[in-house]
């Protein structure tokens, strides 16, 4: 039984460690995806010279991200407009689509293209550590015995004590990345948001816990683990039915409907109140004198109470207009 298990132990090790040799090996070769170039797409190439686009010319790409100014990103070393979630690497020199962070263990950014394979690495470095870790307690305290080589003793004590020390740090390091997994944020988003104190707003991008994993391990749950499938797309555009994003501007939208609607209520209003006739009486006639004195100053003349609404409109207006501008420039999502 003891070569039996010895045999299982042994086989399990090497396909695990198959799997992260590859899975690191995908991920320092493949490429985590940039902006498309002027010849495939042009519509993401920059010009200096002229004025930002504003977030609603996005192409139809339904874009959230956008410049305190209301503008499209663009990135000032590359010369292109950005998409959601890219963020420029000094050390690549490009702009990455859903750039995580830079990982210098593997001498690439981690992003659209190759962060499942880094996850993978993070999953099967993990179980390869635990195994070394729990397969070589018997070895150990058998290794600790008086009649021990001291060479071999050493060999084993340094082995478990190692594999038990990196361990932990990448089981601790993959819990994050899960937890960034479930959440629909990246590194670079998590920062973001820790840097606003306070903040409770929810992810930007969450589509439920399975939507989540499909986006970064593929909407096939049989192939989760294995290198292929990754997520669908071209990492340009992250907004889908499903998320609670498209939900929440949906009823962003109905809220500045109604705010719309209430404005041009209160705009006709002083008009239909200015054209009612004045009262000439004693005891009646204050109510619509002091109408006339709202916009007029004075109810005596009856040249001047006429000729008063017409600024008097304008400043019902700036009100309205004002309130309908701050409701309307808060649709797009401001990136610091």
């Amino acid at each position: 039984s003891t070569s039996s298990t010895a045999i299982f132990e042994a086989g399990l090790f090497h396909l695990v460690t198959a799997m992260l040799l590859l899975n690191y090996f995908l991920s320092v070769m493949v490429h985590p995806g940039a902006i498309p170039d002027k010849s495939e797409d042009p519509s993401w190439d920059y010009d200096a010279g002229e004025a930002a686009q504003p977030l609603a010319s996005d192409t139809g790409l339904s874009m959230q991200e956008a410049k305190r100014s209301g503008d499209r990103r663009q990135c000032k070393w590359c010369l292109k407009y950005k998409p959601d979630r890219c963020h420029h690497c000094r050390v690549c020199r490009m702009c990455i689509l859903k750039m995580d962070h830079h990982c210098p263990w593997i001498y690439n950014c981690v992003g659209f293209r190759n962060y499942k394979y880094f996850f993978l690495l993070l999953v099967y470095t993990c179980i390869d550590c635990h195994l070394i870790v729990w397969t070589m307690i018997p070895s150990v305290r058998e290794g600790c015995s008086p009649e021990t080589p001291f060479m071999k003793m050493f060999l084993l004590l340094f082995g478990e004590t190692l594999a038990g020390f990196l361990g932990l740090l990448v089981t601790l390091f993959l819990g994050f990345h899960i937890y960034l997994m479930l959440s629909a944020m990246t590194t670079i988003e998590f920062c973001e948001k820790s840097q606003r104190r306070g903040s409770l707003e929810p992810p930007l991008y969450d589509r439920g816990i399975v939507g989540n994993i499909n986006a970064v391990l593929g909407d096939n749950p049989l192939l989760w683990f294995v290198p292929v499938n990754g997520p669908k797309g071209r990492g340009l555009t992250f907004v889908t039915e499903d998320m609670r994003l498209t939900k929440d501007m949906e009823v962003g939208r109905g809220i500045r409907r109604k705010a719309h609607q209430k404005g041009e209520i209160q705009n006709v209003a002083p008009k239909r109140r200015s054209d009612r006739p004045q009262s000439t009486g004693g005891g009646t006639g204050s109510t619509g004198q002091s109408e006339e004195d709202s916009f007029s100053g004075s109810g005596s003349d009856e040249v001047s109470s006429r000729a008063a609404p017409e600024p008097d409109l304008g400043s019902s207006k700036d009100p309205v207009e004002g309130s309908y501008g701050a409701t309307g420039s808060s649709t797009g999502f401001q990136a610091p």
